[in-house]
């Protein structure tokens, strides 16, 4: 019996030796340590060569690459178990921000083969601060431009993802260097909740999808890397959301570029060249412009801005989008190919439309009143987009009030005799039921709901022509004749 114990004893003994040591290396630093000394054994055996990356390069101008290293730096997961980390606050809430601090390392890991960074910060009169690529020289012919290029690449990415969109806009200022005042591009438009044909949409997505890879194919024609759009369709048809959901998609920002507070021809070119990469730059309104004599941008102006020399040399990953009410009376030589790549139809609203304003403002995907709406937008009355939108949002409360409010503004649109009275018999019958079933009762549903509407139509232009052909929605002809008639 005592033979027999002794090995189980033994083991006993073994095994708690090997508790107490890995105790006594993670529950106190020297595993650390451990891990240093071996690493301090193991470079003995390799060649290392270093490069640096400092903040600015022998001009004093900012490198940068160094922005790059940065941004990639903070991204790794492996910045965690360096001694020294500082912590900042994100653009976003509860985001924290990771960044090596002064004289840390950080080891990365590329295509199996390990790298390390040391964050130099000198402290001299320029603290000038650099980072240090530590990679053995038996590896640098095989990994340095891969991985510098994936240092590329993902900081953009990066950097893309966390940009806060801005509007910019133009001022009327004879400071040169001082043209454009921005602010946060807050606008809530998205491809899903615009109001457009989903065909025409996926189109639209796929043709921008597009033009971000296409780089390269640009380049290789000698063109400049930009796509120009042409909005045009009566007003509150979706145009400027649609701008938005532009800029939404491709996380672009937006320049808004006012003609009437533009100096001249000069300082529209100006106006171009402080533009960033990354931009729509937006013009609305342009065929009233192009018909204002009295304006100061000359048409020649408007044309080099569109596609002339400096358009070429600074139009670089740019979308040009420009809105008009209607393009029949404009210059075809502003409509020609290369200056409007895409010519974009935004009618009245169409009862697809109208299904996916219900689901947006009152999230009522059917309803018993559909087949009326139908019916209605197939005798040929028709109201914008903007217009139906808001008549939900006064009745957002009541999808079925709401629904009524608009057939009651298509019935008198279908209608043009006598449409007061057609809004008062609705007003007067919708209000009474209003009041017996709730108590209270609707603003467009009472004698000041009548005016309410009158001033909608009023605002939107709803006095217009309507048009006995179908203009394409998605027209890349630009010389081809529409029969939509302009809005008024």
């Amino acid at each position: 019996m005592k033979i027999l114990y002794a090995p189980i004893l033994l083991l006993f003994v073994i095994l708690s030796l090997l508790f107490l040591l890995r105790v006594l290396l993670f529950k106190t630093g020297l595993i650390y340590i451990t891990k240093k000394w071996w690493r301090s054994i193991e470079d003995c055996f390799h060649v290392y060569q270093f490069f640096k990356v400092p903040e600015f390069n022998e001009n004093m101008q900012t490198n940068h690459l160094y922005r790059k290293v940065s941004i990639y730096l903070s991204s790794i997961a492996s910045i965690e178990d360096s001694d020294f980390i500082n912590l900042f606050t994100g653009k976003k809430t509860h985001d924290i921000v990771l960044h090596l601090d002064p004289n840390q390392v950080v080891d990365d890991y590329f295509i199996g083969t390990r790298v390390s960074w040391i964050n130099e910060e000198k402290n001299d009169t320029n603290r000038c601060r650099t980072f240090v690529l530590k990679i053995r020289r038996a590896d640098k012919r095989k990994i340095l431009r891969p991985y510098l290029q994936h240092i590329h690449i993902t900081s953009d990415e990066l950097e893309q993802k966390k940009k806060d969109v801005k509007l910019y806009i133009n001022i009327d200022s004879h400071e040169q260097s001082r043209q454009w005042r921005s602010v946060p591009f807050k606008h809530p438009s998205t491809f899903d909740t615009i109001a457009m044909e989903s065909d025409l949409k996926n189109k639209l997505k796929s043709d921008l999808e597009s033009f971000l890879k296409a780089k390269h194919y640009y380049h290789r024609l000698g063109r400049a890397w930009k796509r120009s759009y042409l909005l045009y369709g009566p007003s509150g048809t979706g145009k400027s959301s649609f701008v938005a959901a532009i800029a939404n998609f491709l996380g672009y920002d937006v320049y808004d570029i006012d003609l009437s507070r533009v100096l001249d021809d000069s300082d529209m070119k100006m106006l171009l060249l402080q533009t960033t990469s990354k931009s729509v730059i937006l013009i609305e309104d342009l065929d009233r412009f192009l018909m204002d004599k009295s304006a100061k941008v000359s048409l020649s102006g408007i044309l080099n801005f569109m596609d002339g020399v400096l358009n070429a040399c600074c139009a670089d990953e740019r979308i040009m989008v420009y809105t008009m009410n209607c393009k029949e009376h404009v210059d075809p030589a502003v409509l020609r190919p290369g200056r409007i790549d895409v010519h974009i139809h935004f009618p009245l609203c169409d009862f697809s439309a109208f299904k996916t304003l219900a689901n947006n403002y009152l999230g009522v995907k059917d309803h018993k009143l559909f087949p009326q709406v139908e019916e209605f937008f197939q005798t040929g009355a028709s109201l914008s987009p903007a217009e139906i939108g808001e008549l939900m949002i006064a009745n957002r409360n009541s999808p079925s009030r709401a629904l009524k409010s608009v057939i009651t503004a298509l019935q008198t649109d279908g209608d043009g005799r006598g449409s007061l009275n057609i809004r008062r018999q609705w007003t007067d019958n919708s209000s009474r039921k209003s009041t017996e079933d709730s108590g209270e009762q609707s603003g467009f549903f009472s004698k000041e709901g009548v005016n309410a509407m009158k001033d909608i139509r009023k605002l939107y232009g709803l006095l217009r022509l309507k048009s006995r052909k179908k203009s394409e929605s998605f027209d890349r002809t630009p010389d081809s004749k529409d029969g939509q008639s302009c809005g008024l």
